[in-house]
């Protein structure tokens, strides 16, 4: 995004949007009092191995990034409202199972029907902010902010289910369910506004066009009228669409170590004050986000996308050497790479969600933002790859791997322009 952040482009954010925004918050906050500590909970229920514990997430992830494909490219011809109603029962069901489950199938069974319901719903709130946001520069504002409110939740999320006495706590995921609850409780009276207004809108919009000869629908109806194979032909012919999804899926996979193989490591080597360790490296994850992303996003206004992306993997890169090479028992160590690898994130999620809105033709804007949805197959193999490395070559080498990857993406990310792209609008027009 270009220019200054004014508060002026934020009282363009429509009724729903700010109800996104909260619903995020909230979500996000008791989403993240619980889930982090999921591996700790099955390595010391169960006594799985690092492969086993890895597997379990994995498979269930990678089941999940196929789903979301799929439900996302359908919500360009049935409506984002519904897949959001669906996804977000879906969350409320499968936490409410996983406060209960006992066995390790149960686990397995009910963490994939989190997963899908996870991969379901960040896509469609992404196409559902270019729905609803005609803008470009509001529009991309509104991704930046979600972002930062996402990782507010995510910074107040584990100290406060630490300071509650929660954090490890199988019954707490049915505050996760409740919070989901509540948000399409939120989501219901927001569509029904946003609605209203449409109609409103719709109506004015006939008195004027009344004797124009006008070839235009709706965005919704474009989308509507994008048959299956002519989505998929798109896609395929789409080679630099296809080099960034892969350049991503290696990002998230580096990234993804934070989230699964770090804390399998910092567990099984019994470092001192796990849980506290845990919950400062989440709340330091977001904190630091927080407080520098719209500092981040002025700073590099005048950056190409692509140029932001590069000193962001940059950063990644160095966080994963810091984590190669730190004591086991300094605490503060672990803090600082994560500092660093916080700036790297600051910079490259919201900036690839800004990527993809930028590069999707607008008809086809669920479909593209589906196809980035197989970004999350790097989350996805995470666990799985992590988890191998680290009981065969241990965690140092999980990470200097790590940081070789971002070697590879860094030079995917420089070849982006040379790679050829469709014709969208003779596509369009067939």
């Amino acid at each position: 995004m270009s220019g200054v952040v004014s508060v002026e482009r934020f009282k363009q954010f429509p009724v729903l949007m700010w109800i996104l925004l909260f619903g995020s918050f909230i979500t996000r906050g008791s989403y993240y009092m619980v889930w982090p500590f999921l591996a700790v909970i099955l390595y010391e229920k169960f006594a799985l191995s690092a492969t086993q514990v890895g597997l379990i997430l994995s498979s269930a992830a990678v089941i999940s990034v196929l789903v979301s494909f799929i439900g996302s490219a359908l919500s360009d011809r049935i409506g984002r409202h519904q897949l959001m109603y669906a996804s977000g029962i879906l969350y409320i069901i499968s936490f409410s199972l996983l406060a209960q489950v006992d066995s390790i199938i149960g686990y397995s069974l009910v963490i994939t029907l989190c997963s899908i319901a996870t991969a379901l719903w960040r896509p469609l709130t992404s196409a559902l902010i270019g729905d609803i946001i005609d803008n470009k520069g509001t529009r991309e504002l509104a991704m930046q902010s979600l972002y930062f409110v996402v990782n507010v939740g995510c910074a107040v999320g584990p100290m406060l289910g630490l300071w509650m006495g929660l954090t490890g706590e199988q019954s707490s995921f049915y505050i996760t369910a409740a919070a989901f609850a509540f948000l399409l409780a939120l989501l219901w009276w927001g569509f029904n506004q946003h609605n209203k207004l449409d109609v409103t809108t719709d109506k004015a919009d006939k008195i004027v066009a009344r004797n124009e000869d006008s070839d235009s629908v709706s965005s919704e109806g474009k989308a509507k009228s994008a048959e299956g194979n002519q989505i998929f032909k798109v896609l395929l012919s789409d080679k630099l669409l296809q080099c960034l999804i892969f350049a991503n899926i290696l990002c998230m996979f580096i990234y993804a170590q934070m989230d699964s193989s770090l804390i399998q490591y910092l567990t099984r080597a019994k470092v001192p004050d796990l849980l506290q360790l845990i919950s400062a490296m989440i709340f330091t994850n977001a904190l630091v986000i927080i407080s520098t992303q719209f500092l981040l996003l002025r700073l590099m206004a005048n950056l190409a996308l692509v140029a932001r992306i590069q000193v962001g993997l940059v950063l990644l890169m160095c966080s994963q050497v810091w984590l190669a090479v730190n004591p086991l028992t300094l605490f503060w160590g672990w803090i600082g790479a994560i500092v660093v690898m916080s700036l790297a994130e600051t910079i490259l999620f919201p900036t690839m969600n800004v990527h993809i809105d930028r590069l999707a033709p607008e008809h086809l804007r669920g479909a593209y933002f589906g196809a980035a949805s197989f970004y999350e197959f790097g989350f996805a193999i995470a666990p799985l790859g992590g988890g191998i490395i680290l009981d065969h070559l241990g965690g140092p080498w999980l990470f200097f791997i790590a940081a070789g990857l971002t070697l590879i993406v860094i030079y995917l990310y420089s070849i982006l322009d040379k790679l050829p792209r469709p014709d969208f609008e003779k596509l369009k027009a067939q």
